[in-house]
């Protein structure tokens, strides 16, 4: 675990997904943001009995937005904790199983090794309707954190916040970029610091992508914790984010680069025609070519166990043919093939 701030911990699971415990300002009060992938619950509670005290639990458990990598564990947490799941309103289709979020675009021409990967992730969508609540649209302060507050963050998720700390630029930056190379995964895993683009894949609206990062770079952040990458403090912290603001790097290809999907209160409201996946499609000649090829082998043996069926075969155990040479009467039914017909049987 590692401090990107006082009262601000990161976590980082499974090596490349990170999420925060925030420390409200009131001893022993604390409020989880984001919460992993799915399964990562245990991790996270032995995390926080750690950090805190045996039995701890938040306050409130706040998504950044609801992708698998985010939200993976939260319902598991919150019925563990008994506590509220808070999160942006254009998030609750997506986090009550209503909507999904549009597909993966693999073949954006920013998305290196992440987008080769990304054509093979499910649809993404969660039931947490039991314990999450919308974020107030009217009020930027998070509940529970004091001297906070969140900044809608759009384009990687329609619901996206950040979260920004004033009196010491304190960002808290979601996927609206990554301090690490997210075109490569290696990188990725190794944790190398880089503030980059994040999740180009899942980028559906790259002007808004593009605008959230300037909003974010106009904070001068000093401190920086996002969703993939290494904690990054002083100067870099705000000149690489500028610097990702001012050089943006727009990709020139891809399904959402020039007809971005619209999204609204109650999940896709457009998505742009899906262009031709020359890798799915040979992955999917290759897939139906296995199956062909693994049905005709069941015929096959079908068939062969059919033509074993068809002839009765002679009493042949030898062990068990009586000394007198003849023939008793076979216990089980044993069958020729049509092959074994036409080979003599001599009985001595």
């Amino acid at each position: 675990m590692k401090q990107v701030a006082p009262g601000v911990h990161q976590l980082t699971i499974q090596r490349f997904v990170n999420l925060y415990f925030v420390e409200t300002g009131t001893p022993g009060e604390w409020v989880l943001v984001d919460t992993g992938l799915p399964g990562s619950e245990k991790a996270i509670i032995a995390a926080a009995d750690k950090l805190f005290y045996p039995g701890t639990h938040p306050e409130a458990i706040i998504l950044t937005h609801g992708h698998m990598d985010h939200a993976g564990s939260a319902q598991a947490l919150a019925e563990h904790w008994k506590v509220p799941v808070l999160a942006h309103p254009l998030e609750m289709p997506f986090l009550t199983a209503r909507a999904v979020y549009p597909p993966a675009d693999p073949l954006v021409d920013k998305g290196g090794s992440l987008a080769f990967v990304a054509r093979f992730f499910p649809p993404q969508s969660f039931q947490l309707s039991d314990f999450v609540q919308p974020l107030p649209a009217n009020d930027t302060d998070p509940p529970f954190l004091r001297d906070w507050r969140w900044i809608h963050v759009p384009g990687h998720a329609p619901g996206q916040v950040a979260l920004f700390r004033e009196k010491d630029h304190t960002l808290l930056g979601a996927d609206a970029f990554a301090t690490a190379n997210h075109e490569s995964v290696p990188e990725l895993l190794l944790q190398l610091p880089k503030i980059s683009v994040a999740g180009a894949p899942f980028n559906y609206n790259w002007q808004q992508v593009r605008e959230s990062v300037q909003t974010l770079a106009a904070l001068q952040p000093q401190a920086i914790g996002c969703g993939h990458g290494p904690v990054i403090t002083g100067p870099e912290a705000a000149s690489g984010l500028q610097r990702l603001a001012d050089e943006f790097p727009m990709p020139v290809s891809g399904r959402y680069v020039q007809d971005p999907a619209r999204l609204d209160e109650n999940g896709v409201a457009y998505l742009p025609p899906a262009p031709e996946d020359p890798i799915r499609t040979k992955f999917t000649i290759a897939a139906v070519g296995l199956g062909a090829l693994v049905g005709v082998a069941l015929l096959i043996k079908q068939q062969q166990k059919k033509k074993q069926n068809k002839y009765p075969k002679p009493y042949s155990d030898p062990e068990r043919i009586p000394r007198t040479g003849k023939m008793p009467a076979p216990i089980e039914q044993e069958y020729l093939s049509d092959e074994e017909l036409a080979i003599p049987l001599y009985i001595e």
